[in-house]
């Protein structure tokens, strides 16, 4: 079961329940009203029946009344809730005028579990009567005249989100929570000072005050949450100047910083209104649980249960701890990104203004160590689920499928400056070099990035071969990866323009950053890569796709390379480290007003580590993407 932020109290007073009779339910005979007070069995008898009835009145005490031990009753076990005891007399001992009854106490505490000790009370002869010794300790034996019980809720401590080296992605972290003490503040002032504090760390005013001025006279009302290392200097200089302001310290999870995986980690509070309703058994306000992302569908798996606490509480407030019970920690989440990559990653989309991605994945295990999303993104994650037109990417995909079909790297293909399928014109890229055009190998045909020479040779493939090819690089082929992933679309299409769309990554190729950093991958393993984020998802390539084949994959890599060494991927040519390979992309699509613009793409591979960087709106893909792919694999180097 989730549990509440705060322990959370144990509602009913205990004088209701003990007024009523209910403190539980007895199953002790009742003592021979003669027996009382003359022999000790029956006064202990009595004593245990009252006990159980929540009324004292009838029994003899030897310094206070009855109606006195009641009171006093009531004011131990108040802090129990509606829990309500079951007390059974055990032996009773006598020695001359000093007696000793044994009590075993059992409180029911939920889930089957139950509290139960015993404690010894003293009885006194007195001029021939037997009376009790009344103190608190009658009720617990650790208790003290003046200490009390209390019982609490604990919360299962949330289970952290683990990434690779076992490095704490989301763990327990120090906040401080900015907010008005109503009890504080006079209820005049209240509204007044809601509103100070709200301008002071920039919330809106109305609604903040509204929740003051709705909430409990003892209610903390927060207004914000802060980093503890977060918290403006003129919040802690200025604060105390405003009535009932107060600043309290927390530990929430939270990963590293702010942004750092925020729209695949997720986020944890309070739950909301709309949960509760779909899962009343499971929730109830004032519960905190997972709310989004990963934390909201692991939730219960990191969540763990809540358990009681039974605490002795003194009267100047300090808390003994008597006994726990129940309440399991939650599980940890282990995750394959790596902290150091992602948090790279990101720092080098900070400043990219529209939407954009980097994904990097590992190919020797599918492990996907970065998966960023910049903040153009709107909170979005595109990184693993964005759908896109791929661009001049999808070549590699492209240049599978006509291998297949038996073109060579040397065979000359036609690159001209357009070609006409169904009157329509399709041309290459503005700055496709004037010299590439011509008869010219395939290999440089996919260096260059020639649209039209792969249109052309679209008459090579039939019907499924391209869609063949993409499942071979794992594009197009879902999986169930443990979390939210698309893995691209290449259907087929209904006309002749489509199927020269789709050789250049149009069309109805659909595919996110994730997809094409799994087809690079795949053809630097030599095999067919599925990435893997949640550790404990297993992946497996699927049983209908053929995988690339290594000798496909050497060809590849071939002509990959020469897009590095002697094409539109040559910034990457002076990366230290393994050669890289890369291919570059861009695709049109209509903005919302009007424009024709076009997406940046790059995926390269270097060593066990394979990228996709995507920007929404961008110059090419050397130019947009290119020069964030580069920083990232010196980064990672």
């Amino acid at each position: 079961m989730p549990t509440s932020s705060l322990a959370r109290a144990l509602a009913a007073p205990a004088a209701l329940v003990l007024a009523a009779g209910l403190l539980a339910g007895c199953d002790s005979t009742p003592p021979d009203p003669e027996e009382v007070g003359v022999e000790a069995d029956g006064t202990a008898a009595a004593l245990v029946a009252a006990l159980n009835e929540g009324d004292l009145a009838a029994v003899p005490f030897t310094e206070v009344t009855g109606t006195d031990a009641t009171d006093d009753l009531v004011s131990v076990v108040e802090g129990m809730g509606e829990r309500a005891a079951t007390i059974r007399l055990g032996d009773v001992s006598t020695d001359g005028d000093a007696a000793t009854a044994t009590l075993t106490w059992s409180w029911p505490l939920g889930d089957a579990e139950t509290w139960t000790y015993t404690t010894d009370v003293a009885l006194q002869r007195v001029a021939d009567a037997w009376k009790v010794v009344w103190d608190h300790d009658v009720v617990e034996p650790s208790l003290n005249a003046s200490s009390v019980l209390e019982a609490s809720t604990v919360a299962g401590s949330r289970g952290d989100i683990v990434g690779a080296d076992g490095l704490r992605l989301v763990t327990n972290r120090s906040v401080v929570r900015v907010g008005i003490d109503k009890t504080k503040v006079t209820a005049k002032r209240a509204a007044a000072s809601a509103a100070a504090l709200a301008r002071l760390v920039d919330v809106g005013v109305g609604d903040f005050r509204k929740r003051v001025q709705a909430a409990g006279d003892l209610a903390f009302v927060e207004a914000i949450t802060f980093r503890a290392e977060d918290v403006p200097a003129q919040v802690n200089r200025t604060y105390t100047d405003i009535d009932g302001a107060s600043l309290l310290p927390a530990e929430v999870p939270l990963a590293p910083t702010r942004d750092f995986a925020a729209p695949i980690l997720g986020t944890v509070g309070e739950v909301t209104a709309e949960m509760i309703a779909e899962e009343p058994d499971r929730f109830e306000v004032g519960d905190t649980a997972g709310l989004s992302g990963l934390q909201a569908r692991y939730d219960e798996q990191l969540s763990g249960t809540s358990g009681v606490v039974i605490d002795a509480v003194g009267s100047d407030g300090k808390e003994r701890e008597i006994i726990r019970f129940g309440g399991q920690d939650g599980e940890s989440l282990r995750l394959t990104l790596d902290e150091r990559l992602q948090t790279r990653a990101e720092s080098f989309l900070a400043d990219v203004d529209p939407a954009s991605a980097l994904v990097a994945v590992r190919p020797s295990d599918g492990a996907i160590l970065a998966a960023a999303n910049g903040p153009g993104n709107e909170g979005l994650n595109l990184a693993t689920f964005g759908q896109y037109a791929p661009g001049s990417t999808f070549k590699s995909v492209s240049a599978l499928a006509l291998l297949r079909s038996g073109l060579e790297p040397d065979s000359p293909v036609p690159c001209t400056a357009t070609v006409d399928v169904d009157g329509r014109d399709f041309e290459n890229y503005d700055d496709y070099p004037a010299g590439g055009l011509g008869k010219i190998p395939f290999r440089t045909a996919l260096a260059n990035s020639c649209n039209t020479a792969f249109i052309a040779e679209r008459r090579r493939l039939e019907d499924g071969d391209l869609a063949d090819a993409a499942a071979s690089l794992g594009l197009g082929v879902d999986h169930d990866l443990g979390f939210p992933a698309y893995f691209g679309s290449v259907e087929p299409p209904s006309t002749e323009t489509g199927r020269a769309a789709d050789m250049i990554g149009q069309g109805t190729v659909l595919a996110s950053p994730m997809a094409m950093a799994t087809v690079i991958a795949s053809i630097q393993q030599g095999d067919l890569v599925v990435p893997r984020l949640v550790e404990q998802i297993d992946v497996s390539p699927p049983d209908a796709v053929t995988p690339v084949s290594s000798a496909e994959a050497r060809q590849l890599r071939s002509l990959l390379r020469g897009v590095v060494t002697d094409g539109s991927g040559r910034l990457l040519a002076d990366v230290p480290g393994p050669d890289v390979i890369a291919k570059t992309g861009t695709a049109e699509y209509a903005a919302d007003d009007g424009t024709t613009r076009t997406h940046a793409w790059m995926i390269a591979a270097q060593g066990d580590l394979a990228v996709a960087v995507f920007v929404q709106d961008g110059s090419s893909g050397s130019g947009t993407a290119g020069p964030i792919l580069e920083e990232f694999l010196r980064a990672a180097g």
